[in-house]
């Protein structure tokens, strides 16, 4: 992808007779057509072509919590406790005269196309909750602080703006603060893995009259550093087994059998990854070209030996700069290790249409917490995991708002990064101290939508599912229709599971390099119709609303919405 790596491939024994039928054919990779400097692709990247936008001045709700929804709206969440935030809610008296929090907002909805928030309603502690998209779309959200710590809460997106959180009558079994979870995709439920004092996991639904112990929780805990083994990193491999990972160690895990399957090493380094040390992770794009059966982890950043004991004494070690992957399939396992440009913690790492992996907010030093971190990384990376060592990194144009801790960001359907929050103190402080709460919202936007490439770009993209379906189930052939004036040779179709966002872990996102059998002519001037073959499982794809976008020559579409049932 990105110009170097294509995910159409043509079925070769009908080449001639799709060519007899007027049918263009999806491209292979560039070196298999002999056409490596004959077509037409985006020049690699440079961090002058990313660009800063400010949207708003204030957002009025911090953003210790973020997820893209399936009508183009951003949920955006704090915790409840932290005194009155900037949004005061209309109609609501406060008590005694006093400024009571319970009248100002803590969830906001940000409409993309608007550029506008509305006010939300959070009747219980979100702090530090996790979350995680069920199949049709609606966000489910447990967990948190006090009197919200075993909570259930709903929010079914809209297109109007009468949808808003919902809480359960039914709680989970223990407390769930700085806890983690992953959508489960034959079940339809989500599975809550660890928490403060929580060694064990649930499902919400409740499957058991009681939660699991996690062995692996107790081993991986460091008492002296809150823990360490905090919002634990999970993803789902393409079998249906859980990657686990807290502090330095990582275990498959059959959450089916309640047994742990691989034991793998432990990641290279001094110092840990999870919270408070808080590195972060993704899965590398899945592939149709090897049958996605290749599952790659990579997890980066954190913080060095002994930093959560140092930054109470305001003292702040610098944090960790290696990267380690590690191959999660097969028989053997090992990390290899590179180097960032510098140290991070506390940054969030999202693949972008390109298969390319951007690291962004987060310090260089100290771990994450209030008043324990300092020196804003204000300069995301960009990792291109198909290049060699040593050319993978690349340093992006700086930010001028320092992202620390309760920060996030997320991928938008329209390509650009929505970067929002930062709170490294206990209240909205706005004024007197080094980090002031932030509630400016900004946009990153990639060098790939400059307009200089508008020629390259697929136009208007459409999915059209099976007759009187709803959606398209695995293994089942889907079109997507799309403008297309200029064919680089280098055609792909991606599908992104956009994440929950908070505290550096993009829970469940998940980027699949989809199969294209061919393109024909779609109807209409430059308008052209690819046949896509859905991934082939649900532990490859689980069921849920993915953002697909085309790609031409490494210049991706806006992405439209596409579920898998």
């Amino acid at each position: 992808m990105g110009g170097t790596r294509a995910s159409c491939k043509p079925l070769e024994c009908f080449i001639l007779f799709l060519l007899l039928l007027n049918c263009v054919i999806c491209s292979k990779r560039p070196h298999e057509l002999g056409q490596t400097g004959s077509n037409p692709t985006r020049s690699k990247s440079n961090q002058h072509g990313w660009n800063w936008n400010l949207l708003m001045n204030n957002t009025g709700v911090v953003a210790m919590h973020m997820a893209v929804t399936h009508h183009n709206k951003v949920v955006i969440f704090d915790q409840t406790n932290a005194g009155p935030s900037q949004y005061r809610l209309r109609k609501c008296k406060a008590r005694g005269g006093s400024r009571e929090s319970s009248c100002y907002a803590h969830s906001v909805e940000y409409n993309i196309v608007k550029n506008k928030v509305r006010a939300l309603h959070l009747a219980t502690d979100t702090w530090c909750s996790s979350g995680s998209f069920l199949s049709n779309g609606t966000l489910l959200q447990t967990g948190g602080n006090g009197s919200g710590s075993k909570k259930i809460r709903y929010y079914k997106p809209c297109q109007n703006n009468g949808c808003d959180w919902m809480e359960s009558k039914k709680e989970m079994f223990v407390r769930r603060w700085y806890a983690s979870s992953l959508s489960l995709p034959k079940e339809n439920s989500v599975i809550v893995v660890g928490g403060q004092s929580a060694f064990s996991y649930e499902f919400v639904p409740k499957t058991s009259s009681k939660p699991y112990d996690l062995p692996f929780l107790h081993r991986t805990f460091e008492r002296n550093s809150k823990g360490n083994n905090l919002y634990p990193i999970l993803h789902l491999s393409n079998n249906g087994h859980l990657f686990i990972f807290a502090n330095r160690d990582s275990i498959l895990f059959d959450y089916k059998k309640r047994k742990v399957v691989k034991n793998f090493p432990k990641i290279p380094g001094n110092g840990a990854r999870s919270y408070p040390s808080t590195g972060s992770s993704v899965i590398l794009p899945l592939d149709y070209n090897d049958n996605f059966g290749k599952v790659e982890v990579m997890v980066c950043g954190g913080a060095a030996r002994g930093s959560y004991t140092a930054a109470q004494r305001r003292r702040y070690l610098t944090g960790l700069r290696s990267c380690g992957r590690m191959v999660i399939t097969g028989n053997r396992h090992k990390w290899r290790m590179e180097n960032m440009p510098g140290p991070r913690i506390m940054s969030d790492m999202l693949v972008l249409p390109t298969g390319d992996i951007l690291i962004i907010n987060g310090a260089k030093r100290g771990c994450a917490g209030w008043g324990t971190a300092s020196d804003p990384a204000l300069e995301p990376y960009l990792y291109k995991p198909d290049n060699g060592p040593g050319k993978r990194f690349q340093t992006l144009k700086k930010t001028k708002i320092a992202r620390l801790y309760h920060s996030s960001a997320v991928l938008l359907p329209d390509g650009r990064i929505l970067v929002a929050g930062g709170n490294p103190n206990n209240r909205y402080i706005m004024h007197g101290v080094t980090h002031p709460t932030e509630l400016r919202l900004q946009a990153l936007t990639p060098d790939y939508m400059d307009p200089q490439f508008d020629d390259l770009r697929p136009k208007d993209v459409m999915v059209i599912y099976p007759r009187k379906a709803h959606g398209v189930e695995n293994g089942r052939i889907f079109n997507v229709t799309f403008g297309l004036t200029n064919d680089s040779g280098n055609l792909s179709v991606v599908a992104y599971a956009p994440p929950f966002t908070t505290h550096s872990l993009s829970m469940n996102q998940r980027m699949l390099r989809l199969e294209c059998l061919g393109l024909e002519s779609g109807g209409g001037q430059d308008r052209v119709q690819a046949s896509v073959v859905a991934p082939p499982s649900i532990y490859v794809a689980p069921p849920g609303f993915y953002m697909l976008t085309v790609v031409n020559g490494g210049v991706p579409s806006r992405s439209s919405w596409l579920r898998i049932l």
